[in-house]
C-alpha cells in the first residue's frame, strides 16, 4: 500500500418508530421522548476517539443511515456535521446523504435538513403498493411516499435516491414494474433496487411469508433490468442504478475498498494503517444504552495479509466495472499475483475475462459472483 485511499464516514442513529418484520439491522424502536443531544454528544465522542485513523485526510463523503435518522431533528442534524466538521476537514465537493422515511419526517421539512449541511437524501420507500407496504410493516402509504418524493425535489438537495424491493411476498411481474415506474415518474437521480430476502433475526425468519418462486423471480430481474436501462439508469453496482454522474460515492468507496470511520451504534469502520502497512477493522457498542453511557468501542481487529485478497472481492466484486490488478494491490498491500489461480478457475467457468492489467466478469459472473468468491474462501 503506497497511500492512503479515500476516507469516508458513517454515522449510525439506531432509532425508527417500529422494526419491519424483514429487517436484520441495528435498529431499535422507539419508547418515548428519543435522547438527541446526548447521543449527538456521544457520536462526537465516539469521532474523538478515532482522530488518530484519520491520518491527515479530508473526509469524502458522509452517510448518516438507521435505524431512520430522519426521527432527529435538523438542529440536531446540523449540530451533529457542524462537530464533525470541527474535527475533520471537508473535501470541496463532499457528498452527505441522510437516510430518511417517507413516514417520519415530522421534524423538519426537507430544506432544514439541507440546510442542516446534507446534500443527498436516501429516502426508503420499498414500495408503493397499499399491500405490499403493510406486509412489510411500513408506517407509511404510496401516497406519502410519492409526497415525500416530490418535496425532497422542491428542496434542491445535489441527488437523492429511493430504496424499492422486489420479489415481495405474493409479488407479480406487473406489480414490481409498476413500481419502477411509479419511481421513475419522480424523477430521482439514483434508484437502489434490491431483492427481499429472508435473514436470520427477524419475524420474517420464523414466520417467512410466501415469496415468488425462483422462475418468477427471475422474470421480475430479468425486465425490470431491462426497463431500468429503458428509464436512463444505468446498473453500476450489483443494486444500484442511476442517471450518468449521481453514482453514490459514500458506497462506491465501500466497494471500492476505501477507508470509512464508523461512529455509533453498532458502526463499523475499515481502517488502512500506511506506516505500518496494516488494515484494521472496528465495530462499535450495538445497544443504545451502553453507548449512551460512554461505552463505544467493541472490537478491533487486524485484517491478516491472507484474508485481504477475499475481503477486497467480496467489496469490489459488487461494481460493474472491471477490477485493475494495480489497484487491488494498491487498497490490499498484497501482490495480486495471489488472485491468479483462482480468477483461471473462474475463467474456465465462463465467470470472468482475465488480461494482463485486469479482471472483468462476464454477465454470467455477474449472476453468480458467489461461485467465483469460493475460489478464494
Amino acid at each position: 500500500m503506497s497511500q492512503l485511499p479515500p476516507l469516508s464516514l458513517y454515522i449510525h442513529i439506531p432509532w425508527c418508530v417500529r422494526k419491519c418484520p424483514y429487517c436484520d439491522f441495528n435498529s431499535h424502536a422507539q419508547h418515548g421522548e428519543l435522547p438527541q443531544q446526548q447521543y449527538v454528544d456521544e457520536l462526537l465522542k465516539d469521532l474523538d476517539a478515532d482522530l488518530h485513523w484519520v491520518q491527515q485526510r479530508p473526509l469524502h463523503s458522509i452517510f448518516i443511515g438507521g435505524g431512520t435518522p430522519s426521527l432527529f431533528d435538523a438542529a440536531q442534524i446540523k449540530r451533529l456535521l457542524d462537530g464533525v466538521a470541527q474535527r475533520i476537514p471537508f473535501e470541496a465537493d463532499i457528498e452527505i446523504t441522510m437516510e430518511a422515511n417517507p413516514g417520519t419526517i415530522e421534524h423538519d421539512d426537507f430544506a432544514a435538513y439541507r440546510d442542516a449541511g446534507v446534500t443527498r437524501v436516501s429516502m426508503g420507500v420499498q414500495s408503493f403498493a397499499p399491500d405490499k407496504l403493510t406486509i412489510l410493516g411500513r408506517i407509511h402509504g404510496g401516497d406519502e411516499a410519492k409526497l415525500a418524493a416530490q418535496t425532497v425535489k422542491q428542496a434542491q438537495f445535489n441527488s437523492f435516491n429511493i430504496d424499492l424491493m422486489h420479489g415481495l411476498p405474493d409479488q407479480s411481474l406487473e406489480q414490481a414494474l409498476a413500481d419502477i415506474e411509479t419511481a421513475a415518474a419522480l424523477n430521482p437521480p439514483h434508484l437502489s433496487w434490491y431483492q427481499l430476502t429472508i435473514e436470520p433475526n427477524t419475524l420474517f425468519h420464523s414466520r417467512p411469508p410466501a415469496l415468488p418462486d425462483d422462475e418468477a423471480l427471475w422474470g421480475i430481474y430479468e425486465q425490470g433490468q431491462q426497463r431500468l436501462a429503458a428509464l436512463g439508469y444505468r446498473q453500476y453496482e450489483i443494486s444500484a442504478y442511476a442517471k450518468p454522474g449521481y453514482e453514490c460515492r459514500h458506497n462506491l468507496n465501500y466497494w471500492e475498498f476505501g477507508d470509512y470511520l464508523g461512529i455509533g451504534c453498532g458502526a463499523h469502520g475499515k481502517i488502512t494503517q500506511l506506516a505500518e502497512q496494516k488494515i484494521v477493522r472496528s465495530v462499535k457498542v450495538k445497544h443504545p444504552k451502553g453507548y449512551l453511557a460512554g461505552e463505544h468501542l467493541y472490537q478491533l481487529d487486524e485484517v491478516a495479509d491472507e484474508d485481504r485478497p477475499l475481503e477486497y472481492l467480496m467489496n469490489r466484486l459488487r461494481l460493474m466495472t472491471p477490477i485493475a490488478r494495480s489497484d487491488f494491490e494498491a487498497r490490499t498491500g498484497v501482490s495480486a499475483t495471489l488472485l491468479d489461480d483462482g480468477m483461471q478457475q473462474g475463467a474456465k467457468q465462463g465467470l470472468v475475462i482475465v488480461t494482463d492489467s485486469h479482471w472483468e466478469l462476464t454477465p454470467k459472473g455477474h449472476m453468480f459472483v458467489n461461485e467465483l468468491l469460493s475460489y478464494f474462501c
